[in-house]
C-alpha cells in the first residue's frame, strides 16, 4: 500500500459522518488496558469482540501491504530501522537553510513545524491524529521526521501494523488520550456495536485545500506560487493535497 494522495486516505479516514460516540471510544480503551498483555489486539465493547491487529486492520481499511521482491518488510518499515543522516530528512522535508534543533550533545532533536515543507506540514497534521496520535503539534521528533519523509517520498508503508501498534501503546502508557476515534467507532460498528449516549464530539475539519492554505503553508517554501494578495495562495499544480478528515 504506497501511502500517497490517492484514495488510501478515504478509506482510512472517511468511516462515517457526524459526531463521535466518545463514550464507545473510552469503553474501548477502558478494557483495553490489560498489565499483563503490553501489546493487545482485541478487545470486548458492549459483548463485542473487535479486532485490530495489523491483518484485520489492513483488511478493514482496505490497505494490502505492498513488499518488493527479496525483501520482507515494505519499504517504510525499513527505513523506520535505519539512521538515516539528519540532513537527508532535512533536505527533504525544511524549507532552505533550516533543519533539526539539536540537544546537548549536538544530536537531532526535532524539527519545529515552522521551518516545516507545505507538503511536509500537511502530512504532519495527518500523522498527529492518524497515524501516531500527539498533543505536541509545534515540532516534529527525528521518529516522526522518518515517518514524514516516508510519506513524502512515497514509500511503501503498512498501516495496519502502525495503526495497530500505536492503538495499544495509547491503551498502556496513557488512558487520558482517546486516539483514533473514527477508526475506533467504525471498527466498532461494523462489528454491530450500537450507540445510546446523548454525549458527541464532533470530528476534526477535513483537511483540504482550505485547510492547508490557513494552517500548513508556509511563506518561504520556494515551491509555493503566490497570486494577488499576500494571503492568496496557490500550488503550480491548482490542485489539493490532500482531501482528509482527521479522527
Amino acid at each position: 500500500m504506497i501511502l500517497t494522495r490517492r484514495n488510501w486516505h478515504k478509506e482510512l479516514t472517511n468511516f462515517l459522518e457526524g459526531s463521535i460516540d466518545v463514550s464507545i471510544v473510552k469503553e474501548f480503551y477502558a478494557n483495553l488496558y490489560d498489565p499483563e498483555d503490553k501489546s493487545p489486539k482485541q478487545v470486548r465493547v458492549r459483548g463485542h469482540l473487535i479486532k485490530f491487529d495489523a491483518d484485520a486492520l489492513n483488511t478493514f481499511l482496505k490497505t494490502p501491504v505492498v513488499i518488493e521482491e527479496g525483501e520482507s518488510l515494505p519499504a517504510s518499515s525499513r527505513f523506520s530501522n535505519l539512521r538515516p543522516v539528519p540532513q537527508e530528512l532535512a533536505t527533504h522535508l525544511c524549507i532552505p537553510r533550516r533543519g533539526f534543533e539539536m540537544n546537548a550533545d549536538w544530536l537531532p532533536l526535532k524539527i519545529l513545524r515552522k521551518n516545516l515543507t507545505t507538503l511536509a506540514q500537511t502530512w504532519s497534521v495527518l500523522s498527529f491524529s492518524n497515524l501516531a496520535p500527539t498533543s505536541h503539534t509545534s515540532y516534529i521528533t527525528l521518529d516522526r521526521a522518518k515517518l514524514i519523509y516516508g510519506l513524502v517520498m512515497q514509500m511503501d508503508m503498512n498501516l495496519g501494523s502502525l495503526n495497530s501498534g500505536q492503538i495499544s501503546l495509547i491503551a498502556q502508557h496513557d488512558s487520558s488520550r482517546l486516539g483514533f476515534p473514527a477508526l475506533i467507532i467504525a471498527l466498532c460498528k461494523a462489528r454491530g456495536v450500537t450507540s445510546d449516549s446523548l454525549i458527541f464530539e464532533s470530528q476534526s475539519p477535513a483537511i483540504n485545500l482550505a485547510y492547508i492554505k490557513k494552517n500548513c503553508w508556509n511563506l518561504d517554501d520556494p515551491l509555493v506560487t503566490f497570486r494577488g494578495t499576500q494571503k492568496s495562495k496557490a500550488r503550480r499544480s491548482e490542485a489539493p493535497l490532500l482531501q482528509l478528515p482527521l479522527s
